[in-house]
């Protein structure tokens, strides 16, 4: 577990990555990491194209089949 700090940039507040997590990543400065809700806490990853296609299918199966969903979520 590697601490991060919270720092003001702007009208926003930012966190600074280590160096160790960004080479773990295989990110750097430009690159997008996606910050994904678990059932533990958050979850931060890197760009994935595939991660992308996948979610595009669910949203469009979601939006087609929203009333489906609607009831098995009750």
């Amino acid at each position: 577990m590697l601490p991060l700090k919270l720092t003001k940039i702007g009208n926003s507040t930012g966190v600074v990555l280590p160096k160790e997590a960004l080479a773990q990543m295989n990110v750097g400065p430009g690159d997008t990491v996606f910050l994904t809700r678990t059932p533990d806490g958050y979850r931060l990853t890197p760009y994935s194209a595939e991660f992308e296609q996948q979610m595009a299918s669910a949203r469009k199966i979601m939006k087609k089949r929203r009333l489906a969903l609607r009831e098995l979520a009750k």
